[in-house]
């Protein structure tokens, strides 16, 4: 099976520094696939948070992850550090797709590259709402070259 390389540490702006944790690993001595996926949210959560764009307990705004997939090159495993590299690849009226790649600390190539989709919703009635003017500047900083 062939498939397109995965990204390079040049293709993210943003980076996430997350310890592996001695549950990650799975009975093959390795993080199991499933854990790439908690931090994909956690990276993207942590932009949008640190950025003041959600308000996880009180803001009228919430992301809805309407798809995710992840292609895997390499094993992770505890105990260790990964970085998670963070772009916005596509920006729509009320979405967004981030690319993100889980490299081991120091490695220049990724151990794994996820996509997730976020739709933007009004809290009470899941509705989409367009993504504000200070959304879009702050996730063209991290939009791929």
């Amino acid at each position: 099976m062939s498939r397109q390389p995965l990204v390079g540490r040049s293709g993210y702006r943003h980076w996430t520094t997350i310890a592996t944790r001695w549950a990650d690993n799975d009975v093959y001595g390795h993080v199991n696939n499933v854990v790439h996926y908690g931090w994909f949210d956690t990276a993207v959560n942590g932009w949008l948070i640190g950025r003041e764009l959600v308000d996880i307990h009180h803001g009228p705004v919430i992301g809805l992850v309407v798809e995710s997939g992840c292609s895997y090159a390499a094993p992770l495993e505890y105990p260790g550090n990964v970085e998670v590299g963070l772009a916005a690849v596509r920006v729509g009226g009320s979405s967004v797709t981030y690319r993100l790649g889980i490299f081991a600390e120091g490695a220049e190539s990724a151990a794994a590259e996820g996509r997730f989709t976020h739709v933007y919703v009004d809290r009470v009635t899941r509705r989409p709402v367009p993504l504000p003017d200070r959304w879009r500047e702050e996730l063209a900083a991290i939009g791929p070259d």
